[in-house]
Parts: C-alpha cells; sequence; structure tokens
C-alpha cells in the first residue's frame, strides 16, 4: 500500500508556494487534530490500570498507537516534500519501513481483536486464561514480526543491488521511486492478497461463531457481533489503501490537468481520514472509555465509575 500517498505529488511539477503551504498546512493540522486525540486515549489508558490489565483495551491502544505513527510521519514526508522536495535515501527507506509497517500493523490487530471478542463471548471461562496481558503483549509482536516480513526482503534487494553512493543521494520520497523492481512489486501484490484474505477469514470465522453461539441472545453477544462488523469496515477503509495508486492514475487519466490536486484529496480521504474511525468506535462507543473521556473533558463530573462491572461488556 501506498502509506506515504499524501506528498505523493508529481516529481516533475511543484504546486505554487501558496498552494502548496495551503495544501500542506490543512494537511498538517487535521493529522495533528486526530494525534491529539488519540493522544488522550492513550494518556487515559495509562493512567488507569482497568484499561492496561484488559487485553481488548491493549489492542485498541496498540491500533491507535500505529495510527500516531503513520500520521506523525504523513506530517513529517509532507514538511520534508514541500520544504526540501528531495531527502537522503536512508533516511527516506528509514521512514517508509516504520510507516508501511504500522499502516499492515492495522488489519492484523483487528483480526486479532476480532478473535479477543469471539473467545469472550463462546469460551467466557477460558478467556481471563486466554487472553492474558503477557499473551497479548506476544502477539503485538507477532504482528510487527509479520508486518516486518512484507517489506525487509525488498530492502535487502536494494540493499543488495543498489551502489553505497546511492544510499547517500537524494530522491523525492515514494516507495515506487525506491523499490523499482517489478519482481517486487508481484511479491508486494502476492503477500497483500493472501494477507488480506487470512484477515478476512478471521473476520468472518469470528462473527458467524458469535453469531450462531448459544448466548448469542444476550446482549454482550448482540454487542461482540456489531463490534466485529464494524472491525469489517475499518478493514475495507485499510484496503482502500492497497487501490490507493490505481485510483488516483483512473481519476487523472479523466483530468489530467488537475493530477497535483487529485493526488491530493484522495491521499487525505484513504490515508488521513479513516485514522478518526478508531477514537469514534472505541472511545465514544465503549461505555467505560465514554466514561472517563467524560471525566477528562469535564472534570467537574464526579459520575461514579465501576471499572470492574464495566468491563464485562465486551465491546
Amino acid at each position: 500500500p501506498s502509506c506515504t500517498g499524501m506528498n505523493t505529488t508529481a516529481t516533475r511539477n511543484k504546486d505554487p508556494l501558496h498552494i502548496a503551504i495551503l495544501k500542506s498546512g490543512f494537511s498538517v493540522v487535521f493529522s495533528l487534530s486526530i494525534i491529539y486525540i488519540n493522544g488522550i486515549l492513550i494518556h487515559i489508558f495509562r493512567k488507569h490500570q482497568v484499561f492496561n490489565m484488559n487485553s481488548r483495551y491493549i489492542l485498541y491502544i496498540h491500533l491507535v498507537v500505529n495510527d500516531i505513527i503513520m500520521l506523525a510521519l504523513m506530517v513529517l514526508l509532507i514538511f520534508l516534500s514541500y520544504v526540501l522536495f528531495t531527502i537522503n535515501v536512508s533516511f527516506c527507506i528509514i521512514t517508509l519501513i516504520i510507516a508501511i509497517a504500522s499502516n499492515l500493523n492495522n488489519p492484523l490487530t483487528l483480526a486479532a481483536m476480532a478473535v479477543e471478542c469471539y473467545l469472550a463471548i463462546c469460551f467466557p471461562l477460558r478467556h481471563p486464561q486466554i487472553c492474558t496481558v503477557k499473551k497479548t503483549y506476544i502477539a503485538i509482536s507477532l504482528i510487527w514480526f509479520l508486518s516486518s516480513l512484507a517489506i525487509l526482503p525488498d530492502v535487502f534487494v536494494v540493499v543488495a543491488t543498489r551502489p553505497a553512493e546511492y544510499f547517500n543521494s537524494k530522491i523525492f520520497c515514494m516507495w515506487t521511486n525506491i523499490f523499482t523492481y517489478p519482481q517486487l512489486e508481484t511479491k508486494r501484490d502476492i503477500f497483500n492478497i493472501t494477507y488480506l484474505v487470512i484477515v478476512w477469514l478471521t473476520l468472518f470465522y469470528a462473527y458467524f461463531r458469535i453469531l450462531f453461539t448459544a448466548q448469542a441472545a444476550s446482549a454482550n453477544a448482540k454487542k461482540a457481533r456489531n463490534t466485529v462488523l464494524l472491525h469489517g469496515f475499518q478493514l475495507l477503509l485499510c484496503m482502500l489503501s492497497y487501490v490507493h495508486s490505481i485510483m488516483i492514475e483512473g481519476i487523472i487519466k479523466f483530468f489530467p490537468g488537475d493530477a497535483l490536486i487529485i493526488r491530493f484529496v484522495i491521499s487525505l480521504l484513504i490515508q488521513v481520514t479513516p485514522r478518526l474511525i478508531s477514537p469514534i468506535v472505541y472511545g465514544i462507543r465503549d461505555k467505560l472509555f465514554r466514561k472517563y473521556l467524560k471525566r477528562y473533558f469535564l472534570p467537574s463530573n464526579k459520575a461514579s465509575i465501576d471499572p470492574k462491572k464495566m468491563e464485562k461488556n465486551p465491546t
């Protein structure tokens, strides 16, 4: 996926200065606003033990952290692309590795959250033993390992085939400008298809097992089913990044004179806007998080919170 789509302006043409400032300024402010909201959620998570001892919320915060990493690196590349236009190749590669890994982490994290919902509903007695804090962090480590496997082979190929001077040169920072071998593109397509099929099968399995479980009539099971459906919606948004370049090129064919603005708008819609979903789905929809958010924004709100009671309701 093109994780740096926000700065994929044409390498031969640059926006006029006032347009560049306007576009980059809007992108940065929008991205920083989402980072701020997600930062509040992380602050609440770290401050209250009821969250950081619950596998469901640990996985959720991992999703939020990945969004922050993705947006922060995107903001950095936007700034550098408009100010410097070209940057050091080595720095670009490191930045892209982290950005793309964090982007690939999200579907896998959604799959892990769906499995956690399934275990909470279908195996309520075994759930505390299976979904421990230690095992949750092991699962997160595995997610990062699997994401790295998708990227590092490409890096090894470039390191092995490019001269040392290349890595000290400067380039417009796009994945396709560095990893130009057709074989790598084929490899990425095969990996992405396999990767998404596995994630979708996991979501479908979790949803239908919850649907047909003996407890399906309970309120908790219904809420868990709705949550898995929301995971599916989030996954659809994640998948847009895989057709990011195709969408841009297709629209540009009809409006060739507006290539720069088309790239900017599509990138904003696909890369940045979906990052608002996680705070909305969990930070607002989840009862426990919502109560702590109210306490954060409304310090005078002294409504009592019973974490032990709240955390029993799967989201």
